[in-house]
């Protein structure tokens, strides 16, 4: 008798270890990811054995490595990708060849073969991108200067993908085979740039349109279809040739932000990335060969602490030179001092080609498994433990880091943000008689307003446990007058889905801002620099001859047609023709009309005697 399809049992093992692992995990202080990989080793082989086979479920998995690596690409633009060149090709080279380098003076000094010591040193050089970029977003430093670093390595990684394994072939000792593969490896390598330039230039003129005509069927599963068509396709593309399927989706979501549909492609794929993260961690915990492992312990503890040692001492000294925060260089150390999943390749790739032996691989490709698995163990011993002695060290020096908000607030209103902006509005409150919690994410700023008598709390606004301390659940009004565009929208829409009953008032440095702000519901915004202008042009005004409360009418009619006209395009983007024409007829409207108002009023001060030239003389 058929009991169901076998899918239906295998998905509800995953999900039912997922539900009680991670939340079990992050109530013991351990992290999501802990809670996967733990997860994944009891449901494994080597636990009660509910899944026989972690390698069909890594592949498949992967894909959410994939998605993770094309929204980090929207969060890059070309030029922003353009201006880290210099970390990518510089630090991202000198950890990889550095580390491989020096793993395989290592493993010659120990008598090992030297194409074993190479691919080993190829291979375990290699960081996970899943857990590195994954253990960012957990604990929102993408933006620091350790997760830029992180990045970057990774980023390097992923085209190193085309050379190494290119490379690895020709390391066989079969002569002419390995010739005929080397000669296919180099053919291989130029395809993937033929693709690479496919994807670039094809990205560039089509993908906008292509996304505008199916956003103009205003169905939004169709959407969410066609975002992940597009990263299937260019992962599907890279895989042809070889190449990392991240790599080419981190390139799609590169051309892709500084298009309007950038935030909604975000929206739509972030579930899916969330979910197939999940999994993949889950499958490397089950693909972990204990039997490996428990024949060889003193081998298997050796290596993994010795690449990572040898590893760590590249990214310290790295971190030095690219002057990582002192802070921040025991997360950037850890995360990049692991193994990673790459690794896995490569050393099939080796076995494959017979340049190193079954045993080898496996044995290998367990070392890479254990140093993933340790690599949240070490970064809550690195939080609990060398964090604390480096801000010590820092306090000393006088460069300490303000302790985060930790106990509940209740004012009716918070700020979020307190530049120059903020500090407006607070004192205007403060004088009031109203009191807010502010919040504020750089260090140094928290200490200069403090010096000044303000109570300001060390807090980043887009973490939501944060935001339930500073008392976002009771509070009125959430004032965003934080400065940067994208923490600012990542502010709104967690306000906006936790916080339905706050009331927000939000500062907008443009008007692609103010877009993204009245997307999410938001009414009462301020363009920060609108008024200033305005103020300004009214003194203009002023000087030039005009009545004090002429001018200034005059510039509160400007604001007014001004917010009415952007509130018009709000229905076009997307669709820049008809932005410029709305644009256009809007400001000729009002030229017109001024125009018209100006004649009327010539005449009639020239039918009442007036002199243009001295309004106040009959």
């Amino acid at each position: 008798m058929d009991h169901g399809p076998t899918w239906i049992s295998t998905s509800l093992v995953y999900l039912a270890a997922a539900v009680l692992a991670v939340p079990l995990a992050r109530l013991l202080g351990l992290g999501a990811i802990i809670g996967y990989l733990g997860a994944g080793i009891v449901i494994g082989p080597w636990g009660l054995k509910l899944v026989s086979d972690p390698q069909a479920m890594l592949h498949f998995a992967e894909f959410g490595v994939v998605l993770m690596l094309f929204l980090v690409g929207l969060e890059l633009e070309p030029r922003r990708l353009w201006a880290m060149r210099r970390p990518i090709f510089g630090g991202g080279s000198v950890q990889l060849l550095g580390s491989a380098l020096l793993m395989l003076g290592a493993g010659l000094a120990l008598g090992l073969d030297w194409r074993l010591a190479l691919v080993a040193g190829l291979g375990l050089g290699m960081s996970s991108t899943a857990i590195g970029l994954g253990a960012l977003a957990e604990r929102n430093l993408m933006g620091t200067a350790s997760g830029q670093g992180v990045l970057s390595v990774a980023l390097l990684q992923d085209i190193a993908a085309i050379p190494i394994l290119a490379l690895v072939p020709l390391m066989a000792m079969g002569g002419a085979a390995a010739a005929d593969d080397g000669g296919s490896g180099w053919l291989g390598a130029a395809k993937a740039l033929g693709v690479i330039a496919a994807i670039v230039l094809g990205g560039r003129l089509l993908l906008r349109p292509a996304l505008r005509w199916i956003a103009r069927s205003d169905t939004p599963e169709i959407f969410t279809a066609a975002a992940l068509l597009l990263v299937v396709a260019t992962a599907a593309l890279m895989q042809s040739v070889g190449l990392s399927m991240a790599l080419g989706a981190f390139l799609a979501g590169v051309l892709l932000a500084e298009s309007e549909y950038r935030r909604e492609l975000e929206t739509d794929l972030e579930p899916f990335k969330g979910l197939l993260l999940g999994l993949f961690f889950i499958a490397v915990g089950m693909s972990i060969d204990f039997a490996v492992v428990l024949a060889h312990p003193l081998a298997m503890a050796g290596v993994v602490l010795g690449f990572l040692v040898l590893k760590a001492v590249v990214l310290w000294a790295l971190a030095h030179w690219t002057e990582v925060p002192l802070l921040e260089r025991p997360v950037y150390g850890v995360l990049l001092a692991q193994g990673g999943e790459f690794g896995f390749v490569v050393f099939q790739t080796a076995q494959q080609s017979r340049v190193i032996t079954a045993e080898q691989s496996s044995f290998l490709v367990a070392a890479v498994a254990v140093s993933m698995l340790l690599t949240p163990l070490l970064l809550l011993a690195a939080d609990r433990w060398w964090v604390p002695r480096l801000a010590r060290q820092a306090d000393r020096h006088g460069a300490a880091r303000p302790a985060e908000i930790s106990e509940p607030q209740a004012a009716p209103v918070i700020i979020a943000g307190f530049g120059r902006y903020g500090q407006g509005v607070g004192r205007l409150l403060n004088a009031s008689g109203l009191s807010a919690t502010v919040l504020e994410h750089n260090a140094d700023q928290v200490e200069t307003v403090r010096r000044f008598g303000w109570r300001v709390f060390y807090g980043d606004a887009t973490r939501l446990d944060l935001l339930r301390v500073a008392g976002a659940a009771q509070a009125k009004v959430l004032v965003l007058a934080i400065d940067d565009v994208e923490q600012s929208l990542k502010v709104a829409t967690l306000a906006r889905a936790h916080f339905p009953q706050l009331e927000i008032v939000a500062r907008a440095r443009n008007v692609s801002h103010y877009n993204g702000l009245r997307k999410l519901g938001i009414t009462r915004i301020e363009r920060e620099v609108l008024d200033a202008s305005l103020m300004s042009g009214r003194s203009v005004l002023e000087l030039m001859g005009w009545q004090p409360h002429e001018a200034r009418n005059q510039a509160l009619r400007f604001r007014a047609h001004t917010i009415t006209l952007i509130e018009q395009m709000l229905p076009h983007l997307g669709d820049e023709q008809k932005l410029i024409a709305v644009a256009k007829q809007g400001r000729q409207q009002l030229e017109t009309l001024w125009a018209q108002e100006r004649a009327e009023q010539t005449a009639r001060r020239n039918r009442q005697g007036w002199h243009a030239d001295d309004p106040d003389r009959p």
